[in-house]
């Protein structure tokens, strides 16, 4: 491959990280420690050049990608070995019983957060719905409960920014008593909905929410906070995610599903209150 084919490669690589950082030009060059002309000679396509060696190997690394995907020399990007070590598992549930969740809301405060939830949004849960997760178990129900507290209280913060994103389905099926709600009586339903709709209309605009076709789409339950972190729920445990490039991925793909979105935030509270309770 010659220098300008080469030169042209590097050129529409390094665009490309430019974008997906979503960093001013000038905020990018310093993270690689060069001046913005210098990076406006790299990305110009006016004369063919190449970066100098430090240079590729502080956007390697601070890209997470090989210095050959740069160059053209291969089209493996080097993310998928560096992905390994950039996942994490880490337990639900903390020696002092606290959630995970809420140490890292706490640590991402003034941060947009990104929220798909598993089931019904925590926060929004009423003291009946939780003595049914709880199945029975008061030391659960308590600790349900203070989640949900707790939940709520981040979410109330003068700087909270949080935007969640759920299959439309998901209440439809509450409100239908199926699935895992099979056996929670109409009224708490009733009883439900109504509380998730005036938290809605209490929390908007800070809290937004978006529903989609579960039809159609698939977001598995996460939370992304800003873009320094991810979790992804599996039940017991999180899968934590701290590489920046996976973490920007994840809140694309969220974005997606805002886009794609049917009910919008402005329409969520209403469309919640619409749906019809099936009696047992």
């Amino acid at each position: 491959m010659d220098k300008r084919r080469t030169a042209q490669i590097f050129r529409e690589r390094l665009a490309q990280l430019l974008a997906q950082s979503q960093l001013t030009q000038s905020a990018f060059a310093q993270a690689i420690g060069i001046d913005r002309s210098a990076l406006s000679q790299l990305t110009s396509g006016q004369n063919p050049r190449l970066p100098r060696a430090e240079t590729l190997l502080a956007l390697a690394e601070r890209f997470h990608v090989s210095a050959d995907w740069l160059l053209g020399l291969t089209e493996d990007r080097g993310v998928a070995s560096q992905a390994l070590n950039a996942v994490e598992t880490e337990q639900a549930l903390d020696e002092e019983n606290r959630t995970a969740m809420e140490r890292w809301h706490l640590e991402a405060t003034g941060q947009k957060v990104r929220y798909v939830p598993a089931q019904l949004p925590d926060l929004m849960r009423t003291p009946a719905v939780i003595a049914f997760q709880a199945a029975s178990s008061d030391q659960e129900r308590r600790r349900l409960q203070r989640q949900t507290d707790r939940r709520l209280h981040f979410s109330r913060m003068p700087e909270s920014d949080i935007e969640m994103c759920m299959p439309s389905q998901t209440l439809e099926l509450f409100a239908a008593g199926a699935g895992v709600w099979r056996g929670l009586p109409a009224p708490d339903r009733a009883e439900q909905l109504d509380h998730i709709a005036a938290t809605l209309d209490e929390l908007y605009p800070a809290f937004r929410v978006y529903l989609f076709d579960g039809r159609k789409r698939f977001a598995p339950p996460m939370t992304v906070f800003g873009y320094q972190r991810a979790a992804i729920y599996t039940g017991e445990t999180y899968l934590l995610v701290r590489s920046k490039p996976l973490v920007h991925d994840l809140a694309r793909g969220f974005d997606t599903h805002i886009r794609r979105a049917e009910i919008h935030a402005h329409q969520a509270a209403d469309w919640v209150r619409a749906l019809t309770v099936t009696p047992n």
